[in-house]
């Protein structure tokens, strides 16, 4: 099995391919094999895929018109590099409702493009890009629903290591797809959330 962005060993270590012991029919597609456990395991080559278009498609929005979303604490920090770095706007922990629907809200936004770490939940972002109409992208684990999300990433959305190598994936390509270069680009750990 090969992979484009990182190598089959990085995804391995960072436990991208974990699932739940859970499914949800949506994510089928996405899942490799089941250990003897009961544990659904993802494929991580369509992971690599989807964050190689994942990345190409957020390169086309302004920066600035992009929001990422993440209620989960391992999110915060992978969230708040990749806005800081591509230049888009990102909500870590509470996501207030009305944030995209009402604009008499002093943190109301009107994004392009809305990413979420978990469909789950980020339900209430989630909704609220329904309503008003853009594009969702959601990292989606084995058990999560893919009701109101365009994209799937298909990943462990809950870990540590695993969410910090995504969004840094998915940072890494975004700048790559708008021409910069990444050569030198930051180390994995500035990624990593606090445990």
């Amino acid at each position: 099995m090969e992979t484009k962005l990182t190598s089959l060993d990085n995804y391995l270590a960072a436990g991208v391919h974990i699932g739940t012991q859970q499914k949800n029919a949506d994510m089928m597609p996405y899942i490799y094999r089941v250990r003897p456990d009961g544990l659904y395991v993802l494929d991580v080559k369509k992971t690599d895929e989807r964050i190689a278009t994942v990345a190409k498609f957020l390169a086309k929005f302004e920066p600035s018109r992009i929001l990422v979303v993440s209620r989960r604490q391992y999110g915060k920090r992978p969230i708040e590099q990749l806005a800081r770095l591509v230049g888009a706007k990102a909500i870590a922990g509470r996501f207030i409702p009305g944030t995209l629907t009402n604009p008499n809200l002093k943190h109301f936004v009107e994004p392009d493009v809305l990413l979420v770490t978990d469909p789950r939940g980020d339900e209430q972002a989630l909704r609220e890009a329904g309503e008003i109409g853009i594009p969702v992208v959601a990292l989606c684990d084995t058990d999560n629903s893919a009701a109101g999300v365009d994209i799937v990433i298909p990943t462990n959305n809950k870990g540590r290591k695993a969410l910090a190598l995504v969004y840094w994936l998915l940072t890494r390509e975004i700048l790559r797809a708008k021409g910069m270069d990444v050569e030198n680009f930051m180390p994995l750990e500035e990624f990593e959330g606090e445990v």
